[in-house]
Order: C-alpha cells, then structure tokens, then sequence
C-alpha cells in the first residue's frame, strides 16, 4: 500500500506507475475521496471539541441558557450522525482504490507489456549438446516409472500427477538440499501454515488482483497459500521490532497451490504448469533503507544461483519489464533455467522487491534506533528451488543414451549415494 500523502503531493507518478504496470487505477476519484473524508473528518474534530466545551458549560448554566445548550448539543450529535453516516458510505471505495494503486518501479527496471520483453542481464552455465535423440521429461519419467500423470488426472484433474519411487525421492532431494543451504547461510527456518486469512493476503498485496488464482475454503474463509512468502512476510504483521532484530531472514519449504485460472490450453503438458507443487522460499524483513534494500535484493538473487549452479544447470537472469510486475513489486529480478523440451530458458525463480509496499499494509513497523520513531519494514522475497519445475531440466539434462538418469552429484547424498536412476 502506498502512503495516501505521497499519492497528494505526487499523483503523476502514481498515475505513470499504473500505466507502466498497465493497470487501471481511478486515481482521480481516490484524491476526491481523499478530500471528502478528511473534510468531514475535519468536521467531527470540530464537532468533538464543541461537544466537550458545552459538556462543561452546562452544568453552570440554568433555564433558558441551560435549554438553548442542551439543545445545540443535540443539534451537534444529529450532525456527526450524518457526518458518519457519509464516512461510512465512502471510507469502504477509498480503501479498495487505495490498496489497488501500485508501487512505481525502480528507475533501472525496463519498460514493457509481458514477460516476452524482459531484459536479460547475463547466462551462467553451458547448454548440453546431446549426441543421441534427447528425450523430453514426462517420456524419461513414464519409462523409469517415476512420474504418472494419469492417475494424478484420475484422481484430481487436470494439471495434477504422482511422483513414484525414485521421482519422489529425487524431489525431496532437491528441497532438502536447498533448505540446507539455506540455514548454513543463517536463514532461520520456519514451517509455516498452508492456510491463511484473507489479511494475510491483502497484507503481503496477492489481494486485490489474484483471487482467482487462489484456492478458497469459504466454509471457513481462509485459503490455501500460492507461496509460503504469504504467511512468512505476514509472520510479523502488527508488530513493532526492534532495529537490532532487524535484519530477520527466513527460509520455509511448503507446497503451494495455484488454480491456473486463465491459463486453459497453456503450458498442459508435462510438469511446468500445475496446480500443486512444493518450494523452498527466502524471505527478508529490513530497515526502511533503499541501498539495504538494493543489497538484500542482490544477495537472495545469490543465494539462488548458488543452488542452481551446485546443481549444475544453465540458467539465465532476466530484468522483469513494468508489464510483467506485481502491483508492489519496485524490481524483478527472474531466473530462467534451459529445459531442452521447451527449447528455451523457462521461469523458475523469482526474486522481488518491495520497499514499504507490504510492511505499510501488514502494519509492520520497526523503531528505528536514532530516531526512536516507528518505521515501516522494506520486504524481499525469492524463490531457493521449486518443485517439480526443477526436475524437468534435472531430468533432461541429466539424461543418459539408455534413459537412466545421473543424479547430480550435491543430490547424491540425499539419495542414499546413489549415481544414477536406471
């Protein structure tokens, strides 16, 4: 959430922000209910101090003037009646617009309409020239029995499957081995609720604008969190933490759920673009500083590389153009990994920043240390590994001519020191 003073000093730029984002945001009609209500909030102040003076006054007055005052006084709590009445009426419209205007981007981040126009930075890694016909992962999973996506259809539908034996096994690697290298980096490990209010999503900003992709249990009105960044940045809402707490890092692996709304014909094939999977998330909770920010922003974009180059695939980073980011994201930072089947380096991490955008509306604040005033947090995020999108170059690239898999070598010891799948 943006702060409503800086959208009055400034209004152009969040008008641009929207455009960039190409989003639709009534900013107009957000400052005109801006003015009413701080108007009539005005009003009551005053109706407030009036009340009191008379309050006072009247038990020294008699007859007429004592009449004439107690009538005023009723005259007055009619008025802020209707006063409220008209807050009531028009405080719900500035809120929904307030939560619906988006953060301006970084000046450095590209300008865009989707994910076709990011701009790439830099590649790490050699792409695998195969001298034998490749397979892509669904037929290497099928033959080795460790994939079935026929059954997980059978069961829930469409976008959904089974790991078996060694698919499993292979998955849990992956995840376990980036939670390890997570907490060697001193990121304090959380397990984390699957199901979360819908204040938790409105506080880390997936509500407005992603209701549809989000799983809900009306009958209790919760729902099934898409990231485990949902109840680990809200971890913290309503609090006020001490500066030397800060900087908090924490790591949560979880499954994850997304309906896909929209997505119909898109990605169905193989295990890109489905409905549950499983992921180790990085999360960090700072002071309200830009370069401390600018230096989280680069050292999570790390921390992921580190584990994709342990597992030695090839992988691209990529400057998130306007157009493909969130409401309160100020700067994207993606991680394309080459899966040979899709011939093309596809999203497999996602590594943001959001200044105050999430603390302001968590109401996560901090008390800075020289100031001794409440500030609000800046929070970053990123995906360490998500599974089973990782398997897919895993399995391909990894592949031998006999359809065996080599398992990478940093995985070896999650899978009792085993070489290969075969």
């Amino acid at each position: 959430m943006i702060d409503i003073k800086q959208i009055r000093e400034n209004p152009q730029i969040y008008k641009k922000a929207a455009v960039d984002k190409h989003l639709t945001v009534d900013i107009k009609q957000l400052l005109k209910l801006d003015h009413f209500l701080r108007n009539y909030k005005n009003q009551l102040q005053d109706i407030a101090t009036e009340k009191n003076a008379i309050g006072k006054s009247i038990p020294k007055l008699n007859g007429e003037d004592k009449k004439a005052q107690l009538d005023k006084l009723s005259q007055l709590k009619k008025t802020e009646a209707a006063i409220n009445d008209e807050i009531n009426k028009n405080q719900p419209q500035f809120d929904r617009i307030l939560l619906e205007i988006a953060q301006p981007a970084d000046d450095d981040v590209p300008l865009g309409k989707d994910d076709t126009e990011n701009i790439e930075i830099r590649k790490e890694g050699e792409i695998r020239k195969f001298d034998f016909q490749p397979k892509d992962h669904i037929e290497l999973g099928l033959a080795l029995g460790i994939i079935d996506i026929e059954r997980g259809v059978k069961l829930a539908g469409t976008r959904n499957y089974f790991l078996k034996g060694d698919g499993a096994l292979l998955h849990w690697a992956v995840l376990r081995f980036a939670v390890d290298c997570m907490v060697a980096k001193g990121y304090v490990p959380l397990s984390v609720p699957l199901l979360v209010k819908d204040e938790a999503m409105l506080g880390t900003g997936f509500f407005p604008g992603a209701e549809e992709q989000t799983y809900r249990i009306e009958k209790d009105n919760v729902n099934l969190a898409g990231t485990a960044e949902v109840p680990m940045t809200a971890y913290h809402s309503g609090e006020v933490l001490n500066a030397s707490e800060l900087p908090k890092k924490y790591i949560a692996m979880s499954s994850c759920f997304r309906r896909e709304a929209g997505s119909a014909g898109k990605d169905t094939y193989g295990l890109y673009r489905i409905h549950q999977f499983d992921k180790v998330e990085q999360v960090v909770i700072c002071e309200n500083n830009v370069e401390l920010s600018n230096k989280f922003h680069e050292e999570i974009l790390a921390n992921s590389e580190q584990v994709m180059q342990a597992l030695q695939l090839p992988y691209r980073i990529v400057n998130v153009c306007t157009g493909d980011l969130g409401r309160g994201q100020a700067k994207k930072f993606d991680i394309e990994t080459w899966m040979p089947s899709r011939k093309n380096y596809c999203e497999t991490h996602s590594a943001s920043k959001f200044y105050d955008f999430q603390a302001r509306r968590m109401n996560l604040r901090y008390k800075d240390s020289a100031t001794k005033k409440n500030l609000f947090c800046h929070t970053l995020n990123n995906t360490v590994i998500a599974s089973p999108r990782v398997l897919i170059p895993i399995l391909e690239l990894y592949q031998n001519a006999d359809g065996s898999i080599s398992i990478p070598k940093v995985l070896q010891p999650y899978m009792g020191g085993r070489k290969q799948i075969g």
